[in-house]
């Protein structure tokens, strides 16, 4: 007798480069969670029906809004005996306080969805708490799974050495991230040697390119595909997202042995870890007066783990879920 590993699709309506996607790969390549589960990743439109699928465990990351609803509730029916996981990328307290003004049709909208699912992954335990506090998920549903990538890169980076004059934003130029806030903060800086290396792309990349106009210490590198490369390039890593449901960035910033200054809001209170400095203050002058504090005393406190079992509990915990929802079963093959 042998075990057959369980077959899991995950869909996403979202291939734009970026965290979700990120996760995507390292679940579709890792190894490690290949011995549990054959894992596939599957691209679908947004807001449009979805395909009839097989397999032991559906996995969505998909958005979730009224237009997606119809499809979900189709999706749901035609598989009414195959178990579906969501994992919520996207929504948290702070996305909700600061981009819905009609808060209860949104909790409407989301207790539906959420109810469509046998399980529901949170990507945070400050996300979990929100989501169980405002009664969209029931406890008994609720999961958390922190994301993660291939951090071994990260890992094998040296500390920064010398003088730490070079701040790194990374991610998309979106109000989310709060690089305007950023930008601002740091040209109150008057430290000549002292560099901001803004890395991404996005719908605020002229806006924010014209905030900085006259800063040549402000560089803008756009997108890149090797990760570990830009963060060799940086010294201190800042992060103040207006929202964010997990903080990837953090994490590898974490795993390089870097220091953090972040907004702490929604999950990066759980993925910057405990010794990033947190600004809770979204206006330029905290930022900057932050900034000066944070220049001025080396060397900083970083994660002294390098984020050491990321991995390891991410595999581990999709392990577990979803031998909870498909245990594995027996298939006979021949002498």
């Amino acid at each position: 007798m042998t075990q057959q590993r369980p077959r899991v699709l995950h869909l996403v309506d979202d291939a734009t480069p970026g965290g979700v996607t990120r996760v995507l790969d390292q679940i579709r390549s890792s190894l490690d969670m290949a011995r549990d589960a054959r894992h596939e990743v599957i691209t679908v439109q947004r807001n449009k029906g979805l395909p009839n699928l097989r397999a032991d465990v559906i996995v969505s990351h998909l958005s979730i809004s009224w237009r997606s609803l119809p499809a979900l509730i189709s999706f749901r029916a035609r598989h009414a005996s195959t178990p579906l996981i969501h994992v919520e990328h996207s929504y948290t307290h702070a996305f909700t306080a600061l981009n819905v003004p009609m808060k209860l049709r949104f909790f409407a909208l989301l207790r539906t969805a959420y109810a469509l699912f046998d399980k529901v992954v949170a990507v945070s335990q400050p996300q979990a708490a929100w989501l169980e506090r405002r009664g969209l998920v029931r406890p008994d549903m609720l999961h958390v799974i922190t994301p993660v990538v291939d951090l071994r890169g990260f890992r094998a980076l040296p500390a920064p050495a010398g003088p730490l004059r070079r701040i790194g934003a990374i991610g998309r130029l979106h109000s989310q991230k709060g690089f305007d806030i950023l930008i601002d903060a740091f040209r109150l800086l008057e430290d000549p040697q002292a560099s901001l290396h803004i890395h991404g792309t996005g719908a605020q990349e002229a806006a924010l390119k014209a905030r900085a106009a006259g800063d040549t210490r402000i560089v803008f590198h756009g997108h890149s595909d090797d990760p570990e490369a830009v963060m060799a390039g940086l010294d201190v890593i800042a992060i103040p997202s207006r929202w964010e449901a997990f903080g990837l960035v953090a994490l590898e910033a974490r795993a390089a042995g870097r220091s953090i200054l972040t907004s702490g809001v929604d999950g990066l209170s759980e993925s910057a870890g405990r010794t990033a400095r947190v600004v809770a203050d979204p206006c330029a002058d905290s930022w900057a007066a932050a900034l000066q504090l944070h220049l001025s005393r080396a060397p900083l406190t970083t994660d002294p783990t390098r984020a050491a079992t990321a991995e390891a509990d991410f595999t581990a915990a999709w392990a577990a879920l979803i031998a909870e929802l498909a245990p594995q079963t027996e298939m006979q093959i021949a002498a």
